[in-house]
C-alpha cells in the first residue's frame, strides 16, 4: 500500500504531544498506524521534546505533589475498553482498524443519495465529532468548504478532488480555506473515518437550497 497524503507536520506535532481532542486523535492514529513516514516524524518530535525537558531547570515541588497527581488520576473515569473488545463484533465492522473497533459505532443513516454516515461514540466531551462516511462508487459531492476543520483518513476505496487522488491510508485535511468537490472512484465504495468541527458550507445555488438538510 502506497500512502501519498499525510497530516501537516504541525498537526503531527500536536498529535505527538497530546494536543488533539479525542475525535481528531482517532483519525490521525488510523493514518499513523499505517504510515512509517509519519511514525518516524513523531519519534523525532518526541525525542526533541524529551531533550528539551532534560535541559530545563528543575522546578521545586511540594512534598505532597506526587500524591496529589496520583489522587487526581484515580478520580478520572476510564473507558472500559476490555468490555468493548470482548463484545461481539458486527461482521460489517470486522475489517475496521482495531482503534475504531474499541468505540461503539452507531446505526447507519442516509445523508445524501449514495452517501451514508455512522457516528462513532467517544469516551467523553470532544470539540469535534467522529464518524464513518461511506459513499457509493462514482458519487460526486457538491462543491463545499467548512466552517471548521475536517480530518479524513481513507479506510477503503478512493476519492479525488483538486488536491489529488486519495486511497487507503491517505489523510486529507480541510478547513474554511479549502473549496473542493470530492468524486468517489468507480472501483467500489469509499469508506472513510472523519473528525469534524463546525459544518459543511455547500457552494452554489443548489448547495444553498439543500444545506439545511445535510448534517454531518
Amino acid at each position: 500500500m502506497t500512502i501519498s497524503h499525510h497530516p501537516p507536520e504541525d498537526l503531527l506535532a500536536r498529535f505527538a504531544i497530546g494536543k488533539l481532542d479525542e475525535a481528531e486523535h482517532l483519525v490521525v492514529s488510523v493514518h499513523v498506524d499505517q504510515c512509517a513516514n509519519c511514525r518516524q516524524i513523531i519519534r523525532a518530535i518526541e525525542q526533541l521534546a524529551g531533550t528539551t525537558i532534560e535541559a530545563a531547570e528543575p522546578m521545586p515541588m511540594s512534598a505532597d505533589a506526587f500524591d496529589s497527581v496520583l489522587a487526581h488520576a484515580l478520580e478520572r473515569p476510564r473507558p472500559d475498553l476490555s468490555r468493548r473488545a470482548l463484545a461481539p463484533i458486527d461482521p460489517e465492522d470486522a475489517s475496521l482498524p482495531e482503534i475504531i473497533r474499541h468505540h461503539r459505532i452507531g446505526k447507519r443513516r442516509l445523508i445524501a443519495p449514495g452517501v451514508s454516515l455512522r457516528p462513532i461514540q467517544l469516551s467523553g466531551p470532544s470539540q469535534s465529532r467522529a464518524f464513518l462516511l461511506q459513499s457509493a462508487p462514482g458519487t460526486r459531492m457538491i462543491e463545499h468548504t467548512h466552517t471548521g476543520t475536517e480530518f479524513t483518513c481513507v479506510l477503503k476505496g478512493s476519492f479525488s478532488h483538486e488536491g489529488g487522488n486519495y486511497g487507503p491510508g491517505d489523510f486529507d485535511f480541510g478547513d474554511d480555506s479549502v473549496d473542493h468537490r470530492p468524486i468517489v472512484g468507480g472501483a467500489g465504495p469509499c469508506l472513510c473515518v472523519v473528525a469534524m468541527t463546525g459544518d459543511l458550507r455547500l457552494n452554489g445555488f443548489l448547495g444553498r437550497i439543500i444545506s439545511p438538510f445535510v448534517r454531518l
